[in-house]
């Protein structure tokens, strides 16, 4: 008696287990839903304004850093003609290519510009053919702050010849590099400027309905799993009656 009543105690502890999970993952898809539709309205809000200054873009950074993704930039300057950085191991529908980078520098800052993708060799034998922006521009863009990767060694910047590639984006290296203090953000230029490159990037990549469609498909399981496992009990005390 005692030993099937802790089996039956030790199997309404798992079913327990499974279903909680099961909610928590729903719940957690609910919230990035939520969060991805807040964006969506902050994103909206930027659009209307028509563009901010960088240094509107930085004190929104310096106060609420998370708010900053997505601030829509106009501004102008001229960009420095050296480095020219190509971002590596970026893929664009299945093919090989880099993100092509440049600094660009205003009266009163210096920010990298991300100026779209462009196919490479996998071989690495050649290099993509780019040329350096120098002249003066209005840059409409929005920014994007920098999520740091897995790094397997140290990178070292040097000065070359022609672009220089990287494995990441390390604004601090970077900075030293150009010898101009960096904005603590990306600017992504936006997709209808005339200059650049494959602008191909996605503010956002998963929308929320498909968030919430997650999140019905756990709370769908964790039903399943309680309509299940209570079969199985009534039917496994019908055997035992």
């Amino acid at each position: 008696m005692l030993k099937r009543f802790t089996r039956y105690i030790l199997l309404s502890l798992f079913t327990l287990l499974v279903f909680s999970t099961l909610i928590k993952l729903g719940l957690w898809q609910l919230d990035r839903a939520n969060e991805k539709d807040a964006r969506i309205e902050q994103m909206q809000v930027w659009q209307k304004q028509g563009g901010v200054s960088l240094n509107k873009a930085l004190k929104v950074y310096q106060q609420t850093p998370e708010l900053a993704n997505d601030i829509l930039v106009l501004e102008s300057g001229q960009f420095i003609a050296s480095p020219l950085l190509l971002l590596d191991n970026q893929v664009d529908n299945g093919r090989y290519g880099f993100r092509v980078l440049q600094a660009f520098e205003t009266a009163s800052n210096t920010v990298l510009v991300n100026l779209g993708w462009i196919q490479g060799d996998r071989s690495r034998q050649t290099m993509p053919t780019v040329s350096s922006l120098t002249q003066l521009y209005t840059l409409k863009g929005s920014v994007r702050i920098v999520e740091p990767g897995i790094q397997l060694q140290n990178q070292i910047l040097e000065e070359k010849d022609g672009p220089i590639v990287i494995q990441q984006i390390e604004l601090d290296k970077i900075s030293r590099l150009i010898n101009k203090q960096l904005l603590p953000f990306v600017i992504y230029l936006d997709k209808n400027e005339d200059i650049g490159y494959k602008k191909d990037w996605q503010p956002i990549v998963m929308p929320p309905e498909k968030h919430r469609g997650y999140a019905f498909q756990w709370f769908s399981l964790a039903i399943a799993w309680v309509t299940l496992m209570g079969f199985a009990a009534v039917k496994y005390k019908n055997n035992k009656a």
